[in-house]
């Protein structure tokens, strides 16, 4: 294919190809000229021009495909364009010659077509530079038509189209010709003919002036007539047509002439109304069928003319709909105010779903605030329509009372009006609040008022828009109920009244279960009560009777669906209910039937089918409750309505066909329930409910075929594209799918099922008319049973269906057919789910030949579904040799069968058994079946068997999988040469062509990655395959296209072209096909993910390039805000929720790669979106009635709120798209969290700002304030709750962000008003609480982040808390009328979590620092180090009760399920009895930080008790006390209560621990460890914890499980902070318990004393009952995860030696030292005997630790940890045990073993390997000054010791020899026994040392603090001699010392370092001569030299004091006595 890329054609390369090969090449090269011709050189083009059209003309005479003529023309055109364009008039010619050719051989029609295509493009691209020829070329192509068949009249349409485009005005003189060859076209047979005309004629009106002024009613007309069996794309092309004619007749775009007068929007209107109501058909002809009474209009052309009312309203524009709009609504009522229109049940749905879809299509696009107004039109509208209605039906003048007929025309138009206002309602949400309490309006009222209308239509659309009403604003629902409730029971008496307002409360309580708010739990009693007099007083009154029946039963199913915690305490009263509404038992059936009248039967059995009905809701909505005993109470029931199925004939047959509808209504419900019940539990009725499921299905009761509603379920989703059921996937869908429904089914209805109302769903729903609903029911219930009864039954029914199949003929054959087929289907679905097998040969026979008649019917929905049903019945049999008999069948009947819907039928079979029989694995079988398709997917006759054959083809495909590979390269040919070839007026083959390359793709996979002998050419083929797809001029073909390549893509990326891709994506973003819109979306999400930036450049460098033309809104806003914005434009304008989840994922994708590199235009874009809302961006007031003054006031008001900007393309985007994009910002500062640091400091932002282009967030943070401001001001409450997360995440992140212009203060200050105005709003009476709690949780992290410098800004914030906290404190007994009291609960926890992390903070930080003040005065108001406290020490009392209430309610809700009879029955502090459920996740939410606030609390009381009234409550009792009752016996002791509250804090923490889920919050195992820690901070808490044993072990466990699951440093180090707190408890247990046993036993002998402290006697420790085991194995598991070379099992794995040693961090030795400081105090609370047992175990791992750090260099990262093993050590050898009589020689023994092995450290095992000495002669020492004399004096270990000394005071390191030195310092000044040895060995050492120093002076500090140190352990060797050696030693000291002196000559010129050496030892001198006078006399005497030198040393300090203290004198006396006060605090 290289070789096609040329601008010439390479004739050698292509002659040696074959026929395909040549077409596929040919293509290529006409696709690479495509685009060179784009980019070439002019001159080059010129230059080859000649040959490249002779060859150009060669491949038009070659029969060319059609889409090779496409491109052919397309680049024919192209050459003349950019090259010579004097010779087109030549190609011209050649191209009339040959359409006026007289050779009619289907050889040369592909030539022709080619030469029509070719005239097209050519005028399109030269226009008026061919002259005047084009009127010989239109007249030739017009003519052509005459004899054309329907391809060529296909392109000749296409072709005359764009002669027009090219001709513009010039074309004039042709209009007329063209319209009249259009208007034969607008209604031929062939679809894509229809579809031709229309766009041609599209062309035509821009020019054409007549065509909207005196043609307009005939093209009208003629629009009308080609809506007449239309297809979708007929409809869409022509709905355009119509649209724009009649936009331009109202809203001309041009001049017309003087004769040509507008059209008025009434005009246009009446005559879409006059196609409306009559259709295509001529008035007369119209009129007369009328007067026959037969006058229909089919659904086709009133959708069609729906949907050119769509696009006519579109065209004219949002302006022009809001200004018009009044007057545009009536007229759009009017098309179902006609009693034409709604002449039977069917047209009537039809009709009001086409109003219905006008409406929310065209109101749909408005904005926020126009839609608001269209709302209150539409209200106005209600309004006048049911006071029209109540006036006439009050009217006692008979002949003016209103007719039936207008009652029906009101009802239609109120239907119309109230769903539309319902669904605008729902979409604004809360934004249209400002409706709702518009008086004006008076919204409810009208809606209100329509539930008493006469019609069950109106009042039931009546309540589904209160419904939607409380959907949107669920503060409503509550009001709403209550109203409606009053009022129904004021107006029992009355019909419509009772029917109307039950309807209306069903509906609002269905709406529950779409707020998560709820409603107050007491609303179910109430409706309960309500629906019980309903269902008592229905017999007392026969006139409303009926009504009280339905409605009673009604409310029932409603309530029900408010879920188990409603129903579970009224299903008493539910069975009773049922109990009564049913025979008692079956005997009394009979009875019943022989009494009674018609009116009777129809009153019980209304009333047992809402029984039934309310037993369908249980089942759906309480599963939970139906345990056996329900179950069983339910039976009886059931068990006589299935009985009273037997009698429902006679009773029909008795009292005439008004029993009929009745009847069908409730075996409808009757079999709904049973479907959903487990069968086993009515298998005793299986024979009497099978018999009327057959009759049923087979009798003649039930003359409607429900095919079209029965058959789409059981067909697979793969099919729907054979059914043009893919149509679902339009925006026109909730019209074209009422096309679907066949006769007199309709779409649904309301109104048919009225119980229905309470569904889940947030669409209006659309019950089927009782007879095809029960025909539905009857399939499903048959499906349920048929696998539970025996195989003769089973078999016996099957051949009952044959036989009565034989028996019928023509359409009721077909019906009962459908039917049964449907029911068999059903059956085996169900048998397969269950894996189940269908039975014997008897059973599977006659189902064969049920299945095979279905496969040969004309209807193709059924031959789907018996295609899918033989595939389940291969499965069900589950045999090799009944599955290859069935295939053969259908080979048998393919090789004999020539009709196509037989060959259809059998060719999807053959496809559909591989999809449950994957196992059809035989590759024998597979070549056969693929060669069928093959054959039949080539038969040009029959389209349709090409289609089915190719759909067959790709489910093979699909669901051979690896088995395909072998028929993969001839497959992949002949979808190619099919693509090429099949022609674009069978548009369907075409569609299954794609289907097939789609599996293909998959089926390679990663394999087109290779480069394989043939996977080039299969890589090229896919390619070329989806080209030829990209340029199909369908839709959905083109969406196929974009699929193959995504797959592509996916496979094989680099060689899927994204410079070419990515343009056509972006060009269909705007597709009016949904399909298409999906597609291209699935395929930029799925290449953002690698991509985007790429696939972002490509896209703007493709708006850029494109001419200028008349750019659409997408490619500005492309051009202006990228294609993200484009994404973000498209995303507020869809609808489709499937598509806008795939554009926030696309955008989230490209945030994540592109925002931080282009961070100001992102933030730009989402801020664009939230400002383009100018109605709603500042509307929320702010409201100022706090403690301010008026500075302050106006301040906090104006914030964000003074000038409005550019809101850019952005036009109103509603409230979902602005939460998304403050969600996205969201995400930006998510990022950039973790990427550059720079973007959280200012001061280094700025200044990496000025030295490189880049931004940081921190710049954009007043955008980022601004952002969050407008989204919590707003009127939406998602979008409040949006802002406030937001404003959080700005808080939290930018909290300690300091403002580097002022420094000492933080760039958040300057925000503080703009914040406290974000959250004060948020604090009014009627925000919801969700909006509440969030906003707390902001106010605690305002104040706890520190920002805030003054209390005066801080009260501010800590007044709206402050409000909050006082409207909480009423707690559960403050009923909340508006939500369920759940939220009471979440709005009063959070408010409590607000409080507690605020005095978390206010505890761990007192307050505020006080600031230096920036103002004039100099005066700085700080509020002191306890600001903050103070703030809340006020509401404290208050605070800590609440606190503990919500801790034990808390406590309450985390018992098991099995304890939950020990729950209150009332309910706790905070929640309800009844709200359990729904408050266990509020409090796991909140618990955490209240823990931690009540433990600081207590601990900041020190358990002292103050009192303990409810003083500062408004509450009238404290909430469920802690240890305390009502009861006056039961009140505790102050000690009780404390232990009670000590151990409900101890015991949430541990039950918590012990079992963290792993989402469990962090903050929460912290909150719990933190407050642990203050507690036992305390004694008493400590005594307590320490008494307990058990308890202290059980608290180490559950720390040590912490330990090991939880890897944060932050946990780890309170774990071991909390771990020695609990060690320390008990070393003061146990000390207090010795001490205890010496006062009480002091005569004794210490020797009887108890042993106290774990071991006892024995030395024996437990494990699981030991407290120091505990402790032992948490530390142990603490250092051997950091130093795996403590344990010898793993000393060498990969982990210890034998790997590359761990690199521990500064929290690892914290970590380290905190394990060895706890394991130092565990011999403390051992006995004697019990110390010596874990001693050898504490000692290995201090002195393994030790080993490990000393290796290091000193002074490292593992300093911490060597200080710590130090400390550690010091602690071990001072405990007391080692000097306790018992344990005294075995501790000596260990720690001389001990010492031992320190001593061999200073031989490393690694030769190579350096120690720290310093460290380690530091641990020599603390064993010789803290180890008692036996450890040390044992002669090898001394001399040992002695040597390391001598060897360090050998070092050449200074740091060395001064620590050696400070460490002897200890040693001599330490008891003979031990000093005496090392002053023996040591002490010449030491003097040879500092004699040396004479000749060496010290040269650096760290030599100069080694002498200095060496003078001092000199002197405590001095102190140590005995006094006949002391003046010896002194003399030598004072030698040393004199020697360091300098004279005055080297003094002045002496180092720094000297000259200190000589002052310090001038001082030593001047200290010790006194001290030893009579040997410094001595030596001074002695040596002249020496005293010359002293003597000369002091004179010179003397006088050296001297001058430092002249230059200060005079100073002195000249400074003022008096001293100027500067600061005046």
């Amino acid at each position: 294919m290289e070789q096609a890329h040329s601008l010439l054609l390479n004739k050698e390369a292509c002659s040696q190809l074959g026929e395909q090969q040549k077409a596929e090449f040919i293509f290529e090269w006409l696709r690479f000229l495509k685009k060179l011709l784009a980019a070439v050189d002019r001159a080059d083009v010129k230059k080859n021009q000649k040959r490249l059209v002779e060859q150009l003309t060669e491949v038009l005479m070659g029969s060319p495909g059609p889409p090779t003529r496409r491109l052919l023309a397309h680049c024919l055109a192209l050459v003349y364009r950019v090259g010579d364009s004097f010779a087109a008039s030549l190609t011209i010619d050649k191209c009339n010659d040959i359409i006026r050719s007289k050779d009619d051989s289907p050889s040369f029609l592909p030539t022709r077509l080619a030469a029509i295509a070719c005239l097209g493009s050519i005028y399109e691209q030269l226009g008026r530079l061919l002259g005047n020829t084009f009127s010989e070329s239109v007249g030739n192509l017009l003519k052509a038509m005459k004899n054309a068949e329907s391809q060529g009249r296909y392109e000749i349409m296409q072709s005359v189209e764009k002669i027009l485009r090219g001709l513009g005005v010039s074309a004039v003189s042709c209009h007329r010709d063209i319209y009249k060859a259009a208007r034969v076209c607008l209604t031929d047979r062939s679809m894509a003919v229809r579809c031709a005309a229309a766009e041609c004629l599209l062309e035509l009106q821009r020019e054409a002036v007549f065509l909207w002024t005196s043609e307009l009613e005939n093209v009208a007309t003629l629009c009308f007539r080609a809506f007449e069996g239309s297809s979708y794309d007929v409809r869409v092309a022509v709905s355009k047509l119509l649209g724009t004619l009649l936009a331009a007749a109202v809203l001309p775009q041009q001049a017309t002439a003087p004769r040509h007068k507008r059209s008025s929007l009434e005009e246009v209107m009446e005559l879409l109304t006059g196609g409306f109501l009559r259709g295509g058909a001529s008035f007369l002809r119209a009129s007369g069928d009328m007067l026959k009474g037969t006058s229909t209009v089919s659904r086709e052309v009133r959708v069609g003319i729906t949907q050119a009312c769509v696009v006519f309203i579109s065209c004219l524009g949002n302006s022009w709909l809001e200004m018009n709009f009044p007057s545009l609504l009536p007229l759009i009522l009017e098309l179902v105010s006609r009693p034409r229109a709604t002449q039977s049940p069917a047209d009537t749905v039809c009709c009001r779903r086409c109003v219905s879809f006008l409406l929310r299509a065209t109101l749909a696009t408005l904005g926020e605030k126009a839609q608001i107004t269209t709302a209150k039109e539409i209200c106005q509208t209600v309004g006048k329509q049911k006071r029209a209605v109540d006036a006439a039906l009050s009217d006692g003048n008979m002949e003016t009372r209103v007719s039936a007929v207008d009652v029906a025309a009101s009802q239609h138009v109120l239907v119309c009006c109230l769903q539309e206002l319902g669904t605008l309602l729902q979409e604004l949400g809360s934004t249209a609040a400002p409706l709702l309490h518009d008086p004006a309006a008076g919204v409810l009222d009208s809606i209100t008022s329509v539930l008493l209308h006469p019609s069950a239509a109106a009042r039931l659309a009546a309540a589904w828009c209160l419904r939607c009403i409380a959907v949107a604003m669920p503060s409503q629902a509550s009001v709403l109920l209550d109203r409606c409730t009053e009022r129904l029971n004021a107006l029992k008496s009355c019909p419509e009244a009772v029917a109307g307002y039950s309807a209306a409360i069903a509906a609002l309580l269905g709406a529950v279960q779409h707020c998560p708010l709820g409603i107050p739990h007491t609303k179910g009693k109430v409706v309960m009560g309500l629906a019980e007099d309903l269902l008592r007083s229905a017999t007392q009154n026969s006139r409303i009777s009926v009504q009280r029946t339905q409605g009673g039963w009604l409310l029932l199913s409603a309530l029900i669906t408010l879920g188990p915690t409603v129903v579970e305490q009224l299903l008493s009263r539910l069975l009773l209910l049922w109990k009564c509404s049913f025979p008692l038992a079956l005997r009394d059936l009979d009875a019943e039937r022989n009494r009674g009248d018609a009116f009777t039967w129809q009153v019980t059995l209304e009333g047992r089918a809402g029984a039934l009905c309310a037993m369908k809701s249980l089942v759906l909505h309480c599963g939970d409750l139906l345990n056996d005993e329900v179950i069983g109470r339910l039976l009886t029931p059931l068990a006589c309505s299935v009985a009273l199925l037997n009698h429902l004939p006679s009773l029909i047959k008795s009292y005439g066909n008004q029993m009929k509808n009745i009847s069908m209504v409730f075996r409808y419900r009757l079999y709904e329930i049973l479907a959903l019940l487990p069968p086993r539990t009515y298998e005793e009725s299986f024979g009497a409910v099978m018999k009327q499921l057959v009759s049923d299905l087979t009798g003649p009761e039930n003359p409607v075929c429900a095919g079209s509603v029965l058959l789409p379920p059981l067909c697979h989703a793969d099919h729907t594209s054979l059914l043009g059921l893919a149509l679902q996937d339009t925006d026109h869908r909730f019209i074209e799918e009422q096309l679907q429904y066949a006769g007199s089914v309709g779409a649904g209805s309301l109104e048919y099922d009225p119980f229905s109302i309470c569904q889940k769903s947030l669409d209006i729903p659309t019950p089927l008319p009782p007879s095809a609903a029960v025909t539905m029911a009857t399939v499903q219930l048959f499906g349920v049973v048929f696998p539970h009864i025996i195989v003769p039954q089973r078999s016996h029914i099957l051949e009952q269906f044959c036989e009565c199949l034989k028996q019928l003929k023509g359409s009721r054959q077909q019906t009962v057919q459908i039917h049964t087929v449907s029911a068999l289907c059903s059956a085996l679905k169900c048998l397969s789910s269950g894996r189940s097998g269908l039975g014997p040969e008897e059973v599977r026979r006659p189902a064969l030949t049920l299945l095979i008649s279905a496969l040969e019917s004309p209807t193709p929905l059924l031959r789907c579904a018996a295609a899918e049903g033989l595939s389940r019945l291969g499965q069900v049999a589950s045999d090799a040799a009944f599955t290859v008999a069935m295939t053969q069948i259908s080979f048998d009947k393919l090789k004999t069968a020539r009709d196509a819907v037989s060959r259809s039928g059998h060719a999807l079979a053959l496809g559909a058994l591989y999809r449950y029989l994957g196992g059809i694995s035989s590759p024998q079988h597979l070549g056969a079946c693929v060669g069928v398709l093959f054959t039949l997917s080539q038969d040009n006759t029959s389209p349709e068997v090409q289609m089915w054959a190719l759909h067959a083809l790709s489910l093979v495909i699909d669901l051979a999988g690896p088995l395909y590979l072998s028929h993969v390269e001839p497959s992949v040919s002949l979808v190619l040469r099919l693509l090429l070839s099949v022609p674009p007026t069978h548009v369907e083959v075409t569609q299954s062509l794609g289907r097939c390359l789609t599996g293909l793709i998959t089926t390679l996979g990663p394999d087109l990655q290779g480069e394989g002998p043939s996977v080039p050419a299969l890589r090229t083929s896919c390619l070329v395959g989806c080209a030829v797809m990209q340029d199909s001029p369908d839709c959905l073909v083109q969406a196929q296209a974009i699929s193959c390549l995504q797959q592509l893509h996916m496979f094989t990326p680099r060689h899927v072209n994204l410079a070419s891709l990515v343009p056509s994506l972006c060009a269909n973003l705007c597709s009016s096909y949904l399909s298409l819109r999906r597609a291209v979306v699935a395929c930029l999400r799925q290449l953002v993910q690698r991509e985007a930036v790429e696939v972002s450049e490509h896209a703007v460098a493709l708006v850029k390039e494109l001419p200028r033309r008349d750019n659409t809104f997408l490619d500005v806003t492309i051009k202006e805000m990228g294609l993200e914005g484009a994404l973000f434009s498209l995303l507020d304008q869809e609808w489709d929720q499937q598509l806008c989840r795939d554009i926030q994922e696309t955008l989230v994708h490209m945030l994540s790669s592109m925002a931080l590199g282009r961070l100001a235009h992102w933030l730009k874009l989402c801020k664009d979106v939230l400002s383009a809302s100018a109605d709603f961006a500042t509307a929320a007031p702010v409201e100022t009635n706090q403690e301010e003054d008026e500075g302050e006031r106006s301040d906090d008001s104006s914030i964000f709120t003074s000038k409005s900007e550019s809101v850019g393309p952005f036009i109103n985007p509603r409230w979902s798209t602005r939460v998304f994009a403050v969600e996205c910002v969201c995400q930006i500062i998510s990022q950039c969290e973790s990427r550059d640091p720079a973007h959280f400091d200012m001061a280094l932002a700025q200044e990496r700002r000025l030295q490189e282009s880049s931004d940081f967030l921190v710049l954009h943070l007043a955008d980022l304030i601004r952002m969050a401001f407008m989204a919590a001001t707003d009127h939406s409450d998602p979008l409040r709750l949006t802002g406030l997360q937001t404003l959080l995440l700005i808080i939290r992140k930018f909290a300690c962000v300091p403002e580097p212009e002022f420094p000492g203060h933080l760039i958040l200050e300057q925000y503080q008003a703009n914040v406290g105005a974000a959250l004060r709003p948020a604090f009014t009476v009627d925000t919801p609480p969700d909006v509440t709690a969030k906003a707390c949780q902001v106010c605690s992290a305002w104040i706890a982040s520190g920002v805030v410098s003054d209390l005066g800004d801080l009260r501010r914030v800590h007044h709206l808390l402050a409000s909050s906290l006082v409207r909480v404190q009423g707690g559960k007994e403050t009923p909340n009328q508006l939500y369920n009291e759940s939220t009471s609960t979440m709005e009063t926890l959070a408010v409590l979590k607000a409080w507690a992390e605020v005095y978390i903070v206010a505890v761990r930080n007192p307050g505020p620092q006080e600031a230096p003040s920036l103002s004039e005065e100099g005066v700085g108001v700080g509020p002191g180090e306890d600001g903050l406290l103070r703030l809340v020490q006020a509401d404290l009392a208050t605070l800590s009760r609440l606190w503990l209430a919500a801790l034990q309610d808390h406590a309450l809700l985390t018992l098991p399920e099995d304890y939950s009879h020990q729950l209150p029955a009332t309910g706790g502090a905070f929640y309800t009895a009844e709200t359990v459920q729904q408050a266990r996740p509020h409090y796991c939410s909140s618990w955490g930080p209240i823990l931690h606030a009540a433990a600081l609390w207590l601990s900041s009381t020190g358990f002292i008790m103050v009192d303990e009234g409810p003083a500062n409550l408004s509450r009238p009792v404290t909430p469920t006390s802690m240890g305390q009752s009502t009861s006056l016996a039961s009140v505790t002791s102050p000690e009780d209560l404390n232990t009670e509250r000590l151990y409900l804090i101890l015991g949430l923490s541990v039950e918590f621990l012990c079992s963290p889920r792993s989402d469990a919050q962090m903050e929460n195992i912290t909150s719990c460890l933190h407050a642990l820690q203050s507690l036992l901070d305390l004694p008493w808490p400590r005594s307590k914890i320490g008494n307990d044993q058990a308890l202290s072990v059980e608290l180490l466990s559950v720390l040590h499980r912490l330990i090991v699951t939880r890897e944060s440093p932050g946990i780890q180090e309170a774990v071991l902070q909390l771990v020695r707190q609990v060690v320390c408890a008990a070393q003061e247990h146990v000390k207090e318990k010795r001490h205890s046993a010496e006062v009480d036993d002091g005569a004794a002998e210490k020797e009887t004393l108890p042993e106290f402290g774990e071991g006892r006697d024995t030395g024996g420790l437990m494990l699981g009952k030991s407290l120091v085991l505990g402790a032992l194995e948490l530390c142990l598991c603490v250092l051997v995860r950091r130093l795996p070379q403590l344990s010898p099992k793993l000393a060498g794995s990969p982990m210890g030696h034998g790997g590359l040693p761990r690199t521990l961090s500064q929290s690892d030795c914290r970590l380290v030292s905190a394990a060895l400081a706890i394991l130092s105090e565990l011999p403390s609370i051992c006995s004697p005997e019990g110390s010596v047992s874990i001693l050898p175990t504490v000692l290995y791992l201090l002195m393994g630790v030790l080993r490990e750090a000393v290796q290091a260099p000193p002074g490292g990262p593992l300093g911490p940890m060597v200080g710590g093993a130090l400390q550690a050590l010091q602690t071990l050898l001072s405990s007391p045990m080692a000097r306790a009589e018992k344990s005294r020689a075995a501790w000596a023994h260990l720690l001389r073993c001990a010492l031992c092995t320190l001593l061999d450290c200073w031989d490393p095992e690694d030769m190579g390997q350096t120690v720290d000495q310093v460290s380690l002669l530091t641990a020599l020492t603390i064993f010789l000054l803290s180890a008692g004399p036996e450890v040390t004096t044992s002669q090898p270990l001394q001399m040992r010791c002695i040597g390391h000394f001598k060897a360090s005071l050998e070092s050449k390191d200074p740091a060395v020899l001064s620590r050696s030195f400070q460490l002897l310092l200890s040693v001599f000044q330490s008891p003979a026994a031990v000093a005496g040895p090392f002053i023996r060995a040591l002490g010449g050492a030491l003097v040879g040392h500092l004699q040396g120093m004479e000749r060496r002076r010290p040269q650096s500090s760290s030599e100069l603090l080694a002498a200095q140190e060496g003078v001092r352990a000199l002197e405590a060797l001095v102190s140590a001699a005995s006094e006949e050696h002391r003046p010896q030693l002194v003399a030598v000291l004072l030698h040393i010392l004199i020697s360091f002196l300098l004279d005055e000559n080297a003094l002045a010129s002496a180092l720094p370092v000297a000259r200190t050496l000589h002052d310090s030892a001038l001082r030593d001198l001047m200290r010790l001569g006194p001290q030893h006078s009579s040997v410094f006399k001595a030596l001074m005497a002695s040596s002249p030299a020496m005293k010359a030198r002293l003597e000369a040393a002091v004179k010179g300090n003397q006088e050296s004091l001297k001058a430092k203290t002249a230059p200060h004198q005079p100073a002195s006396k000249s400074s003022p006595s008096i001293q100027l006060k500067t600061h005046f605090l």
